[in-house]
């Protein structure tokens, strides 16, 4: 079984994006599986069901979602295997900026739209910087100039990755995508001993652990505070 991660912040097209590449790997015989791991609340799991798409969702509730995917990641490749999958894909919500579920050889992508602001690739952190590929949506919307500066801007921020446009409405871009996704020779049976691509944080904070309280009395751990200028007066 393949695996591949996709990333992305929130109603970036990730879920539109994956239903096109899926669309395309069917006609190739691909048998495609999804999990898509979020906060709070998704109901992406009924559009892959639709879809004909077998399909598992699970919510990180008060965790961050990529914690709940590393602690999980291992449970979803056993699902995909017994459920005799050809590629597995797990979609995650980037929430903080600061995490990434990408592991260590295995298949990235990070999709991010043309409508989140030039400045936007210097702002996700490594979700963005160690992707294997980057899909810029929502292309259709913003003139040619617009699209050019964004992309020259992701390039920037990781010249490494390759990067494609795809409309998540029309598809038009899916099928390339989708011939970069799966390897006859590869097989995933786990991941136990793999390494993720960036360190999550480390260190917890009160409020990570469910303080409520506001002031310092109560401000425990990895806690930083800002520099305003006035710390000598």
């Amino acid at each position: 079984m393949n695996l591949v991660t996709v990333s992305g912040p929130p109603s970036s097209g990730k879920t539109s994006i994956i239903l096109k590449v899926i669309e395309a790997l069917k006609r190739r015989d691909i048998t495609v599986g999804v999990v898509k791991f979020d906060c709070l609340y998704t109901d992406d799991d009924i559009l892959y069901e639709k879809a004909g798409v077998p399909v598992k969702k699970g919510l990180s509730g008060s965790l961050c979602p990529d914690h709940f995917f590393v602690s999980n990641i291992e449970e979803v490749i056993h699902w995909g295997i017994k459920e005799n999958l050809d590629l597995l894909i797990t979609e995650s919500a980037g929430l903080c900026n600061r995490c990434s579920p990408y592991i260590k050889d295995i298949r990235s992508i990070c999709v991010i739209d043309n409508l989140s602001g030039i400045n936007t690739p210097k702002k996700i952190g490594p979700m963005l910087k160690s992707a294997d590929i980057v899909v810029i949506t929502k292309g259709d919307i913003v003139s040619q100039a617009e699209r050019e500066v964004f992309s020259s801007r992701v390039n920037s921020v990781n010249p490494r990755a390759m990067t494609m446009h795809i409309n998540g409405l029309t598809g038009q871009g899916a099928f390339e995508l989708s011939t970069l996704l799966y390897g006859e020779d590869e097989n995933i049976e786990t991941v136990q001993g793999k390494q993720l691509r960036f360190p999550m944080p480390s260190a917890l904070c009160s409020y990570c652990l469910g303080e409520t309280r506001i002031g310092e009395d109560y401000q425990m751990g990895n806690v930083r505070k800002i520099k305003l200028g006035d710390e000598d007066e």
